[in-house]
């Protein structure tokens, strides 16, 4: 009999997530992996740009609405809709962070976290 490989409820929850993001056209996709870092504040960041306000909160509001379908879960905590530079959706162990340019250049997640392995991801 075949083995079949378990799959981990984060990375099916990332998954989600990414296909959320790439439906609404994100931009600069990329995922922090924290695991191994001692301080880490969450396991996974996903980290993205928008073009504008809208299109922000439009990327929030797509990855709310699939993982509500595909998984019946919602994120424990969100921030940022009112002005949309920055939103963030903290599911515990994956927090989005959806970002307009000028607020992802400022804040720089990626250089914070340069300890951590961080992977770009594919755009659709």
């Amino acid at each position: 009999m075949a083995k079949t490989k378990k799959i981990d409820d984060k990375q099916l929850l990332m998954d989600v997530i990414i296909k959320g993001l790439q439906d609404k056209k994100a931009e600069n996709i990329f995922c922090i992996d924290m695991r191994k870092l001692e301080n880490a504040v969450s396991e996974y960041f996903i980290i993205c740009t928008g073009t504008s306000s809208t299109h922000v909160a439009a990327l929030g509001g797509a990855v709310e609405e699939e993982v509500r379908k595909s998984l019946k879960d919602r994120p424990w905590h969100t921030e940022g809709y009112q002005n949309a530079e920055w939103v963030l959706l903290d599911y515990v162990n994956v927090v989005v962070h959806i970002f307009q340019a000028e607020q992802r250049d400022f804040y720089n997640l990626e250089g914070l976290w340069a300890d951590a392995k961080i992977t770009k991801l594919k755009q659709a």
